[in-house]
């Protein structure tokens, strides 16, 4: 499949693009770029969630996994103007991107960076993620492993999966890992996984 998505400093040339998204609520126009994750429209499975999901928390630290340009990013910063919204990636240039679209949303509550960008202390009213399938399973149980542990109690993670890519073993995995996992929605080949963390918050 050529250069991976997720590599760090794509070698890709440099084809600066456009994409729109159109959601019932928001239209963003979003930069995007060679060597990132769907350069050339919003990834159907991206849609699917972001028509799928209840309004993210109004306050709090929020996080995109695997944010690419930013399209689920800026979805969640706009609905919540009240909450910080961490876009994360490994994709440098993606992560440009991001800050642009950022900016020209004129949005000031989303913060894209690497994983040690964001603060170690920081937990998550919620994350939303198209992740990185064709990582392959250890990397992505591995990733999957680093962040859903930080959800707040009660805090719920969506994840959207194409079911041919292993949706239903996924939502087996994180069930038998001790996250309750239920399917919110199953459209046009992809599954919505609702997870939520099962810690109480203690007085």
């Amino acid at each position: 499949m050529g250069e991976h998505y997720f590599a760090g400093r794509p070698q890709a040339r440099s084809r600066p693009g456009t994409v729109d998204l159109v959601l019932p609520d928001l239209h963003f126009r979003l930069a995007t770029d060679r060597g990132m994750f769907s350069p050339d429209r919003v990834d159907l499975g991206t849609r699917v969630l972001l028509d799928s999901v209840p309004a993210p928390p109004p306050e709090g630290d929020l996080l995109d996994l695997g944010c690419g340009y930013g399209p689920i990013a800026l979805t969640m910063a706009a609905r919540s103007p009240q909450a910080i919204v961490w876009g994360v990636d490994v994709n440098e240039r993606a992560l440009e991107c991001g800050r642009d679209n950022a900016q020209a949303a004129g949005l000031d509550n989303v913060r894209f960076g690497l994983e040690q960008d964001v603060p170690a202390g920081t937990r998550f009213a919620a994350i939303w993620s198209n992740p990185p399938i064709r990582v392959g399973k250890p990397a992505l149980h591995a990733l999957l492993d680093t962040w859903l542990p930080r959800l707040v109690p009660g805090g719920r993670a969506h994840l959207v999966v194409q079911k041919n890519l292993g949706s239903d073993s996924l939502q087996r995995w994180l069930q038998d890992r001790g996250w309750p996992t239920e399917r919110l929605t199953s459209r046009a080949g992809y599954r919505v996984l609702a997870v939520t963390n099962p810690e109480k918050d203690t007085p």
